[in-house]
């Protein structure tokens, strides 16, 4: 039986074979080894290579239509190049098998391991595609990792309050109040180093004595608690020369470095500063004033003009728009996403993005009808009710357990 190392194949040599009538593969292959034999001399004998595993097994792959034959003939071979190509040639003198003429014609000799190289260039790809995707990443986060603990080292405690700070809180001529540690540590890791934490809404000796000598900057998150920050600190005696707010809903301590410069680029003034004026004013104007001011204006002007409204424009409402009329109102709104709120005459006030219309309510007075492109959600139902508004028409109820009372809910299908 002939060997067939396919361990060591270096060349596979591809001939197709065209023969005039119908012949088996035991044919081909013993046509072969009689009509190379002792053309090449002993060293290159067909025989002998096969034998000593030199030559694998011929593969003859044959199919016969029409009375001829044809087909494919592979033969493995581990020789070198020339040799390989050497007998490659001697095949093409095969000119008959048995009694039928044929013709021998090699198509192609293939470099087994040019195909392995392929196969290999194509896996180390992968494999550099996989570590750069994985492994270089981890090694950046290691980098970054290290540099944030280097930056968050550089933390000391400030003054008799301790209060967390940066570096450079002393030498700097301009400094940066923020509300706490992370914010702090948010700055740092940017190279914002003269920041100060104050610690929350109390106001200490260290930040009052800090805004004496320095320019303040005042860093605050975009929520309601940045408000009441502002407000104490003003109220107790602390100089701020310019304010910075984040984005509505977003704090300090999430903010880019890109984010964290363009804000502090765009402080404004503390005078010009509209929370600081609404704050300043409501602490400096006297209780007393405040209440005498609610009663002369309700009285000789609001509720003049509503005692004379009231008897006569209360029972008009239903009259001048009805549900119908409001169902309109929601039909133009449609795929608009917006609200609009109307007063106690029924008459336009304002119109939002639904997206605003929990925080616009909160914010107008003397809404009676809101009417939106959306969903009304048991938030809305409760912050309507508390604020006086009688009427809401939206898309549909979403996850609304309790009605409030004094509140009539409209929909398309209700």
């Amino acid at each position: 039986m002939a060997k067939t190392y396919i361990d060591t194949v270096k060349y596979l040599v591809y001939t197709n074979v065209e023969i005039d009538g119908l012949v088996e593969k035991p044919d081909v292959v013993g046509a072969i080894f009689g009509q190379t034999e002792g053309l090449l001399g002993d060293e290159l004998d067909l025989r002998d290579l096969q034998k000593n595993g030199r030559i694998g097994r011929i593969e003859v792959d044959l199919s016969g239509k029409g009375g001829r034959t044809t087909g494919v003939i592979k033969i493995p071979s581990s020789l070198d190049m020339v040799e390989t190509c050497i007998i490659a040639a001697a095949l093409e003198t095969v000119d008959r098998v048995g009694p039928c003429e044929a013709k021998l014609k090699i198509t192609k000799i293939e470099d087994t391991r040019s195909v392995k190289r392929k196969r290999l260039v194509d896996r180390a790809k992968g494999l550099l595609k996989n570590l750069l995707d994985t492994e270089i990443p981890e090694s950046r986060e290691i980098s970054q990792m290290v540099r944030d603990e280097v930056k968050t080292a550089e933390i000391k405690q400030y003054g008799p309050d301790r209060l967390p700070a940066g570096p450079l809180i002393d030498k700097s001529d301009e400094v940066i109040f923020v509300e706490g540690r992370a914010d702090v540590i948010n700055l740092l890791k940017n190279d914002i180093t003269n920041v100060v934490a104050i610690g929350g809404a109390k106001v200490t000796r260290t930040i009052v004595n800090i805004s004496k000598k320095k320019e303040v900057t005042l860093f605050l998150d975009g929520d309601r608690g940045g408000d009441i920050i502002l407000n104490e600190l003003a109220q107790g005696g602390v100089d701020i020369d310019f304010v910075a707010r984040a984005p509505t809903g977003i704090e300090v301590e999430e903010l880019t470095r890109k984010e964290m410069i363009k804000l502090l680029r765009n402080k404004v003034p503390y005078e010009q500063n509209a929370d600081a004026k609404k704050e300043r004013k409501s602490a400096e104007t006297p209780p007393r004033r405040q209440e005498s001011r609610k009663p002369t204006q309700s009285k000789s002007r609001s509720e003049a003009k509503a005692e004379k409204k009231e008897p006569e424009k209360a029972p008009e409402p239903p009259a001048r728009i009805s549900k119908e009329d409001l169902l309109k109102e929601l039909d133009s709104l449609g795929n608009t996403l917006r609200a609009r709120f109307y007063n106690s005459n029924l008459e336009r006030v304002s119109e939002v993005p639904v997206r605003d219309v929990i925080k616009s309510l909160s914010e107008t007075k003397d809404v009676h009808a809101i009417v939106f492109d959306g969903i009304i959600t048991q938030r809305l139902a409760d912050l309507a009710s508390r604020q006086g508004v009688k009427i809401l028409v939206g898309l549909k109820i979403g996850n609304v357990n309790k009605v409030p009372e004094n509140i009539e809910i409209i929909t398309k299908n209700k």
